[in-house]
């Protein structure tokens, strides 16, 4: 798939992963929606990538929003690519330090913004791209999720976020089948640990020190300007269809994590 004269809408686009890839997209010469609840964040990437970009603050979980940001995507070229690259909460262990069980709002809470979520952007987005006008091979766009290696190996305190990141993984080739007819792809990626604005105002070399030595090779977190490699090569190889790939130096966690 030529990026250059299409559209594409990148959930999560105001940080990490999102923006990232909203950039590398971008300068393929996608036109580009930043679909992202932080405005300060996601208004500063659009002013940065300048003309084809466009901000829409969109709550992922809400279908009038993320209805909205995809029309701005079709509103600014066919529509192509969809990247749900968003966060949301941490998870919590399921007995406390006191033996008291975590409130299942909380569990339910992760699933709706990380899962659920997820197939809310699928289907909108599937919608949304089965309308544009087929290429010579019959594709019509791909559609990106992001689960976790902890979909595989989930570490303490992540029931909640592996069971959501396992249901992205296990939904990949189904809504791949689903789709294949219209000609749209499906592809998940499953980053290890990265180096995103998740840490804050941590030291990148003390955080490369901590969670990078648990990873075979290279030995240092990911960035996200890897996950946006990847991204961009999963648009333009028509034949990564209904897999999930792990991008994560070889690393496995242990039950405490990559320490």
């Amino acid at each position: 798939m030529q990026l250059a004269g299409n559209s594409a809408f990148v959930a999560g686009g105001g940080g990490g992963f999102g923006a990232a890839t909203a950039r590398r997209l971008h300068a393929a010469g996608a036109k580009v929606v930043i679909a992202d609840l932080d405005e300060t964040r996601g208004k500063t990437v659009v002013e940065e990538l300048g003309d084809g970009a466009v901000f829409v603050r969109t709550d992922v979980t809400d279908e009038s929003d993320v209805r909205e940001a995809l029309a701005a995507a079709t509103d600014m070229a066919p529509l192509r690519v969809t990247v749900a690259a968003h966060g949301g909460p941490g998870g919590k262990r399921v007995l406390n330090k006191e033996g008291v069980a975590q409130n299942q709002s909380e569990f339910t809470r992760v699933i709706d913004v990380f899962l659920s979520a997820t197939f809310n952007i699928a289907r909108l987005g599937a919608e949304a791209i089965a309308a544009s006008e087929p290429l010579d091979d019959g594709e019509r766009g791909v559609i990106i999720n992001t689960a976790s290696i902890a979909a595989y190996e989930g570490t303490i305190g992540q029931a909640a976020y592996g069971a959501a990141k396992a249901g992205i993984v296990g939904m990949t080739l189904p809504l791949a089948r689903d789709l294949a007819p219209l000609g749209i792809r499906v592809v998940t990626i499953a980053p290890g640990t990265f180096l995103t604005p998740a840490f804050k105002n941590a030291d990148p070399v003390e955080l490369d020190k901590m969670w990078g030595a648990a990873v075979p090779f290279p030995k240092r977190m990911g960035r996200p300007a890897e996950y946006a490699q990847l991204a961009q090569q999963i648009c333009e190889n028509i034949y990564l269809n209904g897999e999930t790939i792990r991008l994560d130096g070889g690393l496995r966690f242990t039950p405490k994590g990559a320490k």
